[in-house]
């Protein structure tokens, strides 16, 4: 037993430095006992890998109605400008009305294109199901002035995180209704959709006042009575004043974001945290995942993101409030740090989290774990290096990709024995896998796990997918 712990030794000595890969001890190992069997590793965990399809996150679809010129596009603008950190498409009901026949086009100022007929129905619901399903879609352009749709342009929409769709009668299908997660009612003064009405059909399509107050007369003013306003107890929310009204779109816009940072697993443990997606996150994560990446900027980019997690994982830390004089003899009231802290990293991929917690906790302990699988009976060896008092500390665990959760639970485990509670434990990852994270958040729903995103599933070889570059 004292030559093997001795070869252990050498091993985390052999282990430790700046790595960002997983351990592969095989051929390290392999001098310890000759009787040791190096087949395939004994899952504690229930994971299904064809169980989880390789399909994209769903957008978030909202749904805005209202009269014509209510104000929805000018809604849908604010919602979109506040959104920008968000990759946002915006989906016009009219771009999907029918072009008129030759006969329709004879008798134009008859054809009523206010009614749900006007409307290729049918081409909408597939062009919002294939932007669910995270397909690009070629919309149609249609010209308001020849009343046809252009045969040799499209206009080309791609996978986004919110898909906005607006128009008259959105909420009129519910076929369509059904596709949307919010739906909006703009509710704006008649005269005052007539008034918009007659400046925008008259400067921007070309129509003569008179025959636009026929229309409206004859047309959108019966169409809205019959078919807009009855959609309008369908609304999640209803703005009155349209783009005037701030406090309603602000609200909505903060109801967003909140369901866009919420992935679903957040909804079922309240005890993973995954750190909000800004184009910045998102970019970085293209980087790290790129096989293409060279390794210098690999590094570089995941240890911007590991000081992320780390950052926000000692957000979760209790604190203590503080006064303190500033340099203008004035009194600023803060918080004080928690001052019993800890890093415990799994070797040897943990590591690569070190150098971002030293840079934001000054002098922190940091203790190592090292786990093995011996054999095919189940065992595992672990070998640790903790700070004494541990037991009286806060630790951050650190791993930077949680794939089936059994070298977690197991690390976790001994945590517990050394007498580290539970609910003191922040487990701090740069990717995770959900079936690591059922698996560890079933066994410990105490802890807390911090993550800067979760993949997909983990494959057939237990490789969390769409996963990142190892070097």
């Amino acid at each position: 037993m004292s030559e093997q712990a001795s070869s252990i030794d050498y091993i985390m000595e052999k282990a430790s430095g700046p790595h960002f890969s997983g351990l592969r001890l095989n051929g390290l190992l392999s001098s310890l006992s000759s009787s040791s069997s190096t087949s395939p590793t004994h899952r504690t965990c229930a994971v299904s890998a064809s169980a989880s399809p390789l399909t994209p996150k769903q957008p978030f679809v909202i749904g805005v109605s209202g009269g014509a010129a209510s104000g929805k596009t000018t809604v849908c603008d604010m919602i979109i400008q506040q959104l920008h950190d968000h990759r946002v498409v915006l989906v016009n009901q009219d771009s999907f009305y029918r072009g008129l026949t030759t006969a329709e086009l004879e008798r134009v100022h008859e054809y009523n294109f206010d009614h749900p007929d006007a409307f290729d129905t049918e081409q909408l619901l597939d062009c919002i199901q294939k932007l669910r399903s995270g397909q690009p879609y070629q919309i149609p352009i249609y010209d308001f002035k020849t009343h046809l749709r252009r045969a040799d342009s499209f206009r080309q929409v791609n996978a986004s995180d919110v898909i906005i769709l607006e128009g008259i009668l959105v909420f009129h299908d519910q076929s369509v209704r059904n596709l949307m997660n919010m739906k909006i009612f703009v509710d704006t003064d008649a005269d005052v959709r007539l008034a918009r009405r007659i400046r925008r059909d008259t400067v921007e399509r070309g129509r003569d006042i008179n025959s636009v107050l026929e229309q409206y007369a004859k047309f959108v003013k019966p169409a809205f009575d019959d078919f807009v306003l009855p959609s309008k107890k369908y609304a999640d929310v209803i703005i009155p004043r349209g783009g005037e009204n701030h406090v309603a779109i602000d609200l909505i816009v903060q109801h967003i974001r909140t369901k866009l940072g919420q992935h679903d697993l957040c909804k079922i443990y309240s005890n993973v945290y995954v750190i909000q997606s800004t184009f910045q996150i998102r970019g970085m994560h293209t980087l790290i995942r790129d096989k293409e990446i060279s390794k210098h900027d690999f590094v570089f980019y995941s240890d911007r993101l590991i000081r992320l997690v780390v950052e926000h994982g000692l957000g979760h830390l209790p604190f203590t409030e503080k006064q303190v004089i500033t340099p203008t003899g004035s009194v600023y009231t803060g918080v004080d740090f928690c001052k019993k802290l800890c890093g415990v990293s799994v070797v040897r991929s943990g590591e690569s989290m070190e150098n971002a917690l030293r840079a934001c906790c000054k002098g922190i302990k940091i203790g190592k774990i090292l786990i093995y699988r011996v054999g095919d009976n189940g065992k595992q060896l672990i070998y640790e290096k903790l700070p004494k008092d541990i037991s009286e500390r806060h630790v951050l665990l650190l791993d930077p990709v949680l794939a089936t959760g059994n070298s977690a639970n197991q690390a976790i485990e001994l945590l517990i024995q050394k007498g580290v509670p539970e609910s003191r434990i922040i487990f701090l990852n740069l990717i995770s896998a959900p079936e690591g994270i059922h698996c560890v958040c079933k066994r410990f729903p105490s802890l807390k796990i911090v993550t800067s995103e979760i993949d997909v599933a983990l494959n057939e070889e237990f490789q969390v997918i769409p996963g990142m570059r190892n070097p």
